[in-house]
């Protein structure tokens, strides 16, 4: 697959108001085109009614559920993507349970995919978000790459407008990530279809 047919979802994990996330999505969708390995689709999950009881037959074993209407182009937008960031901030030392509840309602839109994590907060940047988020994505049965971006006290680093004070390390971050997630993207995307032995 060519490079510049990878899409690249970006999804926004926190819907809490008051919300940071978006400043910080948006600044990595910036990123993630000037890297130019990528379409990107910025997915904000506060667009989507998500309810938090599940179907009772595992999605492993239905992955087409009935959903809430309100979910159908979500699920089509994370089906069409080769690759996803998720950003995300701490919430009691985790993800943010919109988050959770968007991941558990979609599992073959995961499957042999590639993540990366943009993590921001007051002191830990979202690292424990991110720590969490790689065990979860991980019995998805998707590829998360090694690299990230952590914004510690995130509300210090922008000016009002959006814009990043101090660009430099930030910059270099998400596109070591970017890079890391093309190649593994590319290389994922070419196999995707073959059958998985026993």
């Amino acid at each position: 697959m060519s490079g510049k047919n990878l899409r690249l979802a970006v999804i926004i994990g926190s819907v809490r108001e008051g919300r940071f996330g978006p400043t910080v999505a948006n600044w990595f969708a910036g990123e993630a085109h000037k890297h130019g390995g990528f379409e990107v689709d910025v997915i904000d999950l506060a667009d989507y009614t998500m309810p938090v009881e599940l179907p009772a037959v595992p999605l492993l074993m239905e992955p087409n559920p009935v959903r809430h209407a309100s979910m159908t182009n979500l699920t089509r937008r994370l089906a069409a993507a080769d690759a996803y960031v998720v950003v995300t901030p701490d919430i009691n030392r985790s993800y943010p349970a919109s988050l959770k509840t968007a991941i558990d309602w979609h599992f073959a839109e995961w499957d042999r995919k590639v993540v990366g994590f943009v993590g921001y907060s007051g002191k830990s940047g979202g690292m424990f978000a991110i720590e969490h988020l790689r065990q979860i994505f991980s019995e998805m049965n998707a590829h998360a790459v090694r690299d990230y971006v952590s914004m510690p006290r995130y509300y210090q680093l922008f000016d009002g407008d959006g814009t990043l004070i101090e660009p430099g390390e930030f910059e270099y971050a998400a596109q070591s990530m970017l890079g890391q997630m093309h190649w593994w993207a590319s290389a994922v995307a070419a196999v995707r279809e073959l059958p998985v032995s026993a």
